[in-house]
């Protein structure tokens, strides 16, 4: 079995984008030791500008943005995390299956691949949300891991069509080892930075997706997410009537959380296709300009 080594430790962005992510989910954790304040009480006037008492202002109804921020962090990331696995699990299961057994198999896969492709994700899920009604979190995570796989699988499956035919697996097929296992711990364990892209670019588009829905009014209200949050705000006019704390401050953690997951999507693809490690060439050829320069 062939494996590769991933040295995300000693990539600058790699290094960026998780601590970004593991400070917003730290947050998340320690939510109830961050704020005395429930998200969902009335604490303080009407659209109360930041002060100490409250950090980041309150909203229409008087509820501690701040407390809303990082409860509605916990909805956001289980989604998002929830929604992301779901989609590669699936994504590469299929892809995986499809590239590997060939024939029929892959035909059917790739017929209902090329269906879910070819229908509009964005517009998909907007009528499935409005038919549903206000859908919940989980809902809203399992339409999105069940419309959402296709590019995956798509992606897996050309990956696995050229690692099949690497020596290691002809020789496993050779020596008689079942289809599951050759799949599973030979093909697999080769496909773990494609995988960690789909993974991490799910996770994005997930929760960037549910706040879309929300922000649409298709979500439930009564569930404290950043998305809500945009919902609620959109809907007091915050903006209009000064309280620009209510609709950016969900807006700034969602662009927060996209830095730090991109950091780490970009990471993820530089070292699993060292082709887009430009950062030694942009030096060296600074350096070689420098030094013509010097000799002029």
């Amino acid at each position: 079995m062939k494996t590769s080594s991933f040295p995300l430790i000693h990539n600058r962005k790699a290094m960026v984008g998780a601590l970004i992510v593991a400070f917003i989910l730290a947050v998340a954790i320690a939510a109830p030791l961050l704020t005395s304040y429930d998200p969902g009480a009335r604490v303080g006037r009407p659209h109360q500008s930041p002060s100490l008492e409250h950090w980041l202002g309150t909203t229409r109804i008087g509820q501690d943005v701040f407390a809303r921020l990082i409860y509605g962090a916990r909805t956001s990331l289980a989604v998002g995390f929830g929604a992301g696995l779901l989609i590669t699990i699936v994504g590469t299961a299929l892809g995986i299956i499809a590239g590997y057994r060939g024939g029929k198999i892959d035909e059917v896969i790739s017929f209902f691949t090329n269906m879910v492709l070819v229908v509009p994700n964005l517009p998909l899920l907007l009528v499935l949300a409005a038919f549903i009604g206000q859908a919940s979190p989980w809902v809203i995570a399992l339409i999105l891991g069940c419309t959402s796989w296709a590019w995956g699988a798509r992606v897996t499956r050309a990956e696995t069509l050229s690692v099949k035919q690497k020596d290691y697996v002809k020789s496993a097929e050779m020596m008689g080892e079942p289809r599951w296992r050759i799949m599973t711990f030979e093909i697999f364990p080769n496909l773990i930075s494609i995988v960690g892209i789909n993974f991490i670019g799910s996770v994005i588009f997930a929760i960037i997706t549910q706040a879309t829905l929300e922000f649409l009014g298709l979500g439930d209200p009564k569930v404290v997410s950043w998305g809500t949050m945009l919902y609620a705000a959109q809907k007091a006019s915050a903006l209009s009537v000064g309280a620009w704390w209510d609709i950016l401050t969900p807006c700034f953690a969602l662009a927060f959380l996209g830095i730090g997951l991109s950091l780490l999507n970009f990471a993820v693809d530089e070292i699993a296709n060292p082709r887009l490690r430009t950062g030694n060439r942009l030096g060296r050829w600074s350096a070689l300009i420098r030094s013509g320069e010097g000799r002029l």
